[in-house]
């Protein structure tokens, strides 16, 4: 199963490294639509994600025209305008997450133009949104949570000791 994240002109270097983290300890396929706040070749970027950069399926746009030029599926919009929750869809393979950039989240017309695929993450009324990099990771992982976890490794182990049972 392949699950792919958008993220949509993002600004902070470090935002896109923690993803690009994430993206690899999952799996999940990255596509950044530019234009971007930063180069790729970022020091802050790559220290972010630390060595996993090899790890990584990262393809760049030049916007969103030459994204939708290139890739089709099953889109779905994370924005905090959105009325209908994260959890209330069921995500199907191949689908695309897509999340703007950190001033300004997507662009109005797109929210728009796909209210049914359009989501929010709750939170409280008052504050303006979550940090990029954390509300990817939850969306990431309630995909993966329906999939059941897909080649992920659902044990660890203690280096020392055994787990009692």
């Amino acid at each position: 199963m392949t699950l792919n994240i958008v993220l949509v002109e993002p600004q902070i270097p470090q935002n896109t490294g923690n993803i690009a983290r994430t993206c690899a300890v999952t799996g999940a396929r990255l596509h950044l639509v530019g234009p971007l706040g930063f180069s790729v070749d970022d020091r802050s970027l790559k220290r972010a994600g630390l060595d996993y950069w090899h790890l990584l399926d990262v393809t760049l746009y030049e916007n969103l025209a030459d994204f939708f030029s290139r890739c089709q599926g099953n889109f779905f919009y994370f924005t905090t305008k959105a009325r209908k929750n994260y959890c209330q869809v069921t995500y199907p393979d191949q689908c695309y997450l897509f999340f703007g950039r950190e001033d300004a989240g997507l662009p109005e017309e797109l929210l728009r133009d796909n209210p049914g695929t359009s989501l929010r993450i709750p939170m409280r009324p008052t504050l303006r949104s979550l940090n990029l990099s954390n509300a990817v990771a939850i969306g990431v992982y309630e995909v993966l949570r329906q999939w059941d976890f897909p080649e992920l490794a659902q044990e660890g182990a203690l280096t020392r000791y055994e787990w009692g049972e």
